[in-house]
């Protein structure tokens, strides 16, 4: 493979091909990461090979000559931690120095938000690693939360008057860039990434309805109607927990904080839902 630096992981996902597009304006050679490589964005000084977490071996011939990874989180499922386990240990037989890792908001192995708790011990299994680390700690993503909107126009959940502050995820690739761009002096640190408004789900209801013109209401369910009106869609256990801890998470005031971290690393502000949605 040729002389290339630096790896990104998920090129394909809403993320990894926001930072790959980035880097790629920038000029800075890469390398995507793939399952899929039919799939994989078509950018000047990107090369590509397949690779999926959970294939050491592929990983590890993947990231050959490789110094710096974007380790963009895996797809939710049970196997997660495991998988990201076995790409951290790929990753360590391949030569890699450090690793980038898009972590999640408050990560904690007691977090309210169940996945959370897989961030933190993907966090741990890279602390007790030989890589250099820096972890991207991201709130949910602002560009989701319409999605949570019912086909009823209902955006409903056990987040009682909690608040989340929300991050869009170009706000999160920047940051990223900037992180690749310069990695050493980042090695180490763990950026808690939001935006600038700390929302109440009525609030953003209210700012959907403003902004798009589609009529969106807010209705805080207690826990029970929350797995009752999941059940319907026939998701495994561990998902629909997920779901429903989304919320909880809010509720409990574990999403509220906002920090200036994406503007400190960019030099820009991040947008708010409001800019989202008007940019479409």
């Amino acid at each position: 493979m040729s002389d290339v630096k630096i790896a990104v992981t998920g090129a394909t996902g809403r993320l990894g091909s926001r930072v790959a597009r980035r880097l790629a304006e920038a000029g800075l050679p890469q390398r995507l990461l793939v399952r899929d490589p039919s799939r994989a964005p078509e950018l000047p000084g990107a090369e590509t090979a397949r690779a999926e977490y959970a294939d050491r071996d592929a990983v590890r011939a993947a990231l050959g000559g490789i110094e710096t990874v974007l380790m963009v989180s895996a797809a939710e499922t049970e196997q997660r931690v495991a998988e990201h386990r076995a790409f951290v240990d790929a990753a360590v037989a391949a030569g890699v120095r450090r690793v980038v890792y898009t972590s999640f908001y408050g990560a904690a192995p007691d977090a309210a938000f169940t996945l959370a708790r897989d961030h933190w011990a993907t966090e741990q299994h890279l602390r007790q690693s030989p890589l250099a680390w820096t972890f991207l700690r991201d709130n949910l993503y602002l560009d989701v939360l319409p999605q949570f909107v019912g086909h009823d126009g209902v955006l409903r959940g056990p987040a009682a008057e909690g608040r989340v502050a929300g991050i869009a995820l170009d706000d999160v690739a920047d940051v990223a860039v900037a992180v690749l761009r310069d990695p050493g002096p980042h090695d180490g640190q763990i950026y808690e990434l939001t935006g600038p408004q700390s929302l109440t789900l009525g609030q953003v209801a209210e700012i959907i309805t403003f902004v798009t013109g589609r009529p969106v209401n807010y209705h805080a369910e207690t826990e029970p109607e929350a797995y009752a009106s999941r059940a319907s869609y026939d998701a495994p256990d561990w998902q629909v927990e997920a779901w429903v801890s989304t919320y909880r998470a809010i509720a409990r005031g574990e999403l509220a904080r906002v920090t200036d971290t994406v503007e400190r690393l960019t030099g820009v502000a991040p947008l708010t839902l409001d800019d989202l949605l008007r940019l479409g």
